[in-house]
């Protein structure tokens, strides 16, 4: 972790350094990169130096309570359990801001929601998680954008892909990767009967386009036109746009906007965001295979919720948590849950990486 920190600090004072640069100064795209990125580790640098303010000052005061006279080792002793305690609080603090590894401190991420088994209830659970995900971003301040979605005719969606933008958010929501799982009684259903639907969210850093390198050679652009559910025209111009990417075989369309620049723009967000999230792929599965738990892996693969209805119940099957609130927290109040998450997590890595020592 210290290894880590260290990277990170020498980071932060490297883009400070970029922030005076005059070459950085005349590109504006590159000042916006430099700037987005300092002001996202800046919480995460000032903490670590904080602790390393805290253990130089137990050093001293160590060393006074050994050599000094003793007034001297009165008021260092006297002095020694604050600072103590005070450093195990800051350390607490680096790891709760550490989760995540290295993507920990972004600002923005991409959400994909796909319905899974469950045709049109599985589409409309995939909507209920989009609602849910909305909500609780408006409780946080953070800023949402929908960059793409598939809708269905009864309102459900097939997929949906948002962009969200705050403090915290890539940290809070990367534990929402994975499997989730509904159990209800559709609208639809006349004998009563409860039914059991699926979907599938995965949460993926986004990452500052100088970290992913993409250029019009690395993809095909394919245009077509807009569709809505059904596949009833909305807009006849070659609008939407497909892009494929050649190496990996990746395939992200966007057709929201009516201006095909637009859709681009936003195709391309969420393609560099994939090729991140796939670059993450190994270095998140040597974590997993040297963590003791899987709550942060992020694997789509794996059922990390269920949402039953009848009972007003989610129980989150990674740390055996359940809670007879549901309604509250797909009213987006899923603080609860997060909280839970985060300590889950935090606990683990701590006993993995052990004290503050």
């Amino acid at each position: 972790m210290r290894e880590f920190l260290e990277e990170k600090l020498a980071r932060f004072e490297l883009l400070e350094r970029q922030l005076v640069d005059p070459q950085v100064l005349a590109t504006p795209e590159k000042l916006a990169a430099v700037a987005r990125e300092h002001g996202s580790l800046k919480r995460l640098v000032e903490k670590y130096r904080r602790y390393k303010q805290l253990t130089d000052e137990i050093s001293d005061a160590r060393e006074m309570a050994a050599d000094g006279d003793a007034e001297v080792r009165e008021l260092a002793e006297a002095e020694l359990p604050a600072l103590v305690a005070s450093r195990e609080r800051a350390y607490d603090e680096l790891l709760g801001l550490t989760l995540g590894g290295a993507d920990a401190a972004r600002t923005r991420c991409v959400v994909e929601i796909r319905a899974g088994t469950g045709g049109d209830e599985a589409a409309l659970f995939a909507r209920d998680l989009y609602e849910m995900y909305k909500r609780h971003a408006e409780e946080k301040g953070w800023k949402v954008e929908v960059l793409d979605h598939s809708p269905t005719e009864l309102g459900g969606f097939k997929e949906i892909f948002l962009a969200l933008e705050g403090e915290g958010v890539y940290r809070e929501l990367q534990y929402e990767s994975g499997g989730h799982r509904v159990q209800r009684v559709p609208q639809t259903e006349t004998q009563g009967r409860i039914h059991t639907s699926a979907a599938t969210v995965a949460v993926m850093p986004e990452p500052e386009d100088v970290e992913i390198e993409l250029k019009p050679d690395d993809y095909r652009l394919d245009k077509f036109s807009a569709s809505g559910p059904g596949g009833q025209h909305v807009n006849k111009t070659e609008s939407a746009v497909r892009l494929t990417h050649y190496e990996t075989g990746i395939v992200v369309q966007c057709q929201d906007e009516k201006s095909q620049h637009k859709n681009l723009a936003k195709a391309l967000r969420v393609l560099k965001s994939r090729l991140y999230d796939a670059k993450r792929e190994a270095e998140a599965k040597k974590r997993a295979e040297e963590r003791k738990t899987l709550v942060g892996s992020g694997d789509r693969s794996q059922r990390i919720r269920t949402y039953n209805f009848p009972d007003n119940r989610v129980t989150d099957h990674r740390i055996g948590l359940t809670l007879y609130k549901l309604d509250q927290i797909l009213g987006g109040h899923m603080q609860v849950v997060t909280d839970a998450l985060i300590d889950y997590d935090r606990k683990q890595l701590r006993d993995d990486l052990g004290d503050a020592e």
